[in-house]
């Protein structure tokens, strides 16, 4: 079976290596993965703007597959920055909803979505209410839609930060569209010296992971079938 595949992301940056010559169109992006169409959306952080992506690229028409990418945290020290790993299974934490990716070793790892950024203080507790190595905003949400319209799900993550990282609480500075308010968090950082070298850190992993999730989507989603472990 040709396989049509729509692609969920939170921010562009989690897309940008993927879509890199693909065609824009708002923010949506149309392209290939070898002989796979491709359709990738981001709309935002959390669950609303995750919902909003998923419906703009349903609106375009049937997909084969839906797939959650983009960053997540670490939650357990055997993940390690700037990994990318494809997950097995996705937690929703606020209903206890599951969602098992349709390819995935199910003894892999495992990701817990919240409400919010995980706060440096309560990864610990997380990772040992649900078991979970990743956590994350919207892979949760990207699960359900996929089935309630009984399509397949996946979710390939790369990890932005370590268990142990302090980072600043970037809650305070999420605004209702499920985008980062840049400026302001930018200005209360400066003036913290402590964030620095650990937003440094974010920064690189941020990109290696971004880039090694385009290459992890080419070699699952090239040859124009649905996933071979389905």
């Amino acid at each position: 079976m040709t396989a049509r595949i729509g692609i969920v992301a939170a921010l562009p940056g989690e897309l940008k290596p993927l879509v890199k010559g693909w065609r824009a169109e708002g923010r949506l992006y149309r392209g290939q993965l070898g002989a796979t169409e491709c359709v990738a959306g981001s709309a935002g952080m959390g669950a609303a703007s995750a919902t909003r992506a998923c419906e703009a690229i349903l609106r375009e028409g049937p997909v084969t597959a839906l797939i959650s990418i983009g960053w997540a945290g670490a939650l357990s020290c055997g993940v390690k920055p700037a990994q990318v790993i494809e997950i097995a299974e996705v937690i929703d934490s606020r209903t206890g909803e599951r969602y098992a990716s349709a390819a995935a070793d199910p003894g892999k790892v495992r990701l817990v979505t919240l409400d919010h950024v995980a706060r440096a203080d309560e990864k610990r507790k997380l990772a040992e209410r649900y078991q979970a190595s990743m956590v994350d905003m919207e892979a949760a949400t990207v699960g359900r839609m996929a089935r309630m319209r009984d399509i397949p799900f996946y979710c390939y993550k790369g990890v932005s930060d370590g268990a142990n990282d302090q980072l600043p609480d970037f809650n305070r500075f999420m605004g209702a569209d499920g985008q980062l308010r840049m400026a302001a968090f930018i200005a209360y950082s400066a003036l913290r010296p402590q964030h620095w070298r650990a937003l440094m850190r974010l920064g690189e992993n941020s990109r290696v992971a971004a880039n090694g999730l385009a290459r992890l989507l080419s070699e699952k989603w090239s040859h124009g079938n649905l996933h071979q472990s389905y």
